[in-house]
């Protein structure tokens, strides 16, 4: 449809014939994404509450069905790029972000990091060259102050404001680690997401993001999991992929939105942690 056909619809939402301006509604709708740069410019241009109430709802609409649709051909595609899955959670809130931009951003992490690192340092000295960049030069760190903030679980929050929760902070170091080709993953621990190193040359440990890279055994996980009265799982050990950790991000903004009252919002995530869970399971 042309732009003159779309500007000629949307000025036909206030219709006075609610059977007409219901029509037109249904058509914006079925023309999907490609509308909202007008509805935008309509809302601007409109004085009238009633219609620009209307506006937002539709808009809002075809936002999550974009979503919904971005996250579905992720969920299905083979790589299921890490970056790529925490991107389209940040659109839940931030639709116009760029893919792009979030690039740029790791990738200059990536070089401050790569200045100063050396491949031949053993696994152990090379996190300590990672965490000295990370949590001293650049100052990321735990968002312990605002820590149900829904901006926690979104990465380009935590890229701009430096503070973030353990997933997010762990989803950074992952991705300038494993840039770096070290053989770095995320674990799913209850209550805590963490990383391990892990190769076939060295006893793997562990990394603690939300604590300023704190190394630790496997002992120390057996412990957390005896205080916490769990039975130890396999996967309290090893790395999870990258469908798990896209699902976990969803899991805390759920909690997030619904400690800030946001329980409609709460609501839309819990859908798309369906649509990507097995058995349509949300999990634990």
């Amino acid at each position: 449809m042309e732009e003159k056909e779309i500007k000629a619809l949307i000025s036909l939402l206030d219709d006075e014939d609610k059977q007409v301006s219901a029509h037109v509604e249904e058509k914006l709708r079925s023309l999907g994404t490609q509308v909202i740069p007008f509805l935008e410019k309509e809302w601007e241009a409109s004085f009238n509450p009633a219609l620009q109430a209307r506006i937002e709802d539709i808009i809002h609409d075809l936002q999550q069905d974009l979503l919904k649709e971005r996250l579905m051909t992720w969920y299905r595609s083979e790589a299921k790029d890490l970056l790529e899955g925490m991107w389209i959670v940040a659109t839940i809130q931030y639709p116009d972000l760029s893919l792009d931009k979030l690039k740029q951003e790791l990738e200059q992490i990536y070089y401050e990091t790569w200045l100063e690192f050396r491949a031949d340092l053993h696994p152990m000295d090379q996190i300590k060259v990672v965490n000295s960049v990370l949590f001293s030069k650049l100052k990321f760190g735990a968002n312990t102050k605002n820590f149900h903030s829904p901006g926690n679980s979104m990465i380009n929050v935590v890229l701009e404001s430096r503070k973030g929760n353990p997933i997010t902070l762990c989803v950074i170091y992952m991705l300038v680690a494993q840039k770096l080709k070290m053989p770095v993953f995320g674990v799913n621990l209850p209550n805590l997401f963490i990383l391990t190193y892990k190769d076939s040359q060295n006893a793997p440990f562990y990394i603690n993001a939300f604590n300023r890279g704190l190394i630790f055994s496997r002992q120390d996980i057996e412990n957390y999991i005896h205080e916490l009265h769990l039975v130890p799982q396999n996967s309290f050990f090893e790395p999870c992929d990258n469908i798990e950790i896209v699902r976990r991000a969803l899991r805390n903004l759920i909690m997030s939105f619904e400690k800030m009252g946001e329980h409609a919002k709460a609501e839309e995530v819990k859908l798309l942690l369906v649509d990507i869970s097995e058995g349509g399971d949300l999990g634990v």
